[in-house]
C-alpha cells in the first residue's frame, strides 16, 4: 500500500502510550493498535483530527505516501 502510518513515531516523540492515546481519542486499544501497526485500510477524518489534536501534530506527521515498487516480470 502506498500510504504509511507513522503513528508509532509520533507517539514516541510525544511520549504517549497506546492506552493513554486511545483514551484521549476515544478509540479501542484494538483499533488504535491496527492503525499504529499500519494494518488499517481507512481512517475517518474525525479520528485523524482527534489523533492530531492529542499529539499536537499535523496529518502529514502521521501519514506518508510511498510509491509502490513494481514487481519484476518473470
Amino acid at each position: 500500500m502506498g500510504i504509511i502510518v507513522n503513528l508509532d513515531v509520533m507517539m514516541a516523540k510525544r511520549k504517549k502510550g497506546l492506552t493513554e492515546l486511545a483514551n484521549e481519542v476515544d478509540l479501542t486499544l484494538a483499533n488504535l493498535s491496527i492503525l499504529k501497526n499500519n494494518k488499517a485500510k481507512a481512517i475517518r477524518f474525525t479520528t485523524l483530527e482527534a489523533v492530531c489534536k492529542a499529539l499536537n501534530c499535523q496529518p502529514g506527521d502521521i501519514l506518508e505516501y510511498v510509491e509502490d515498487e513494481e514487481e519484476p516480470n518473470g
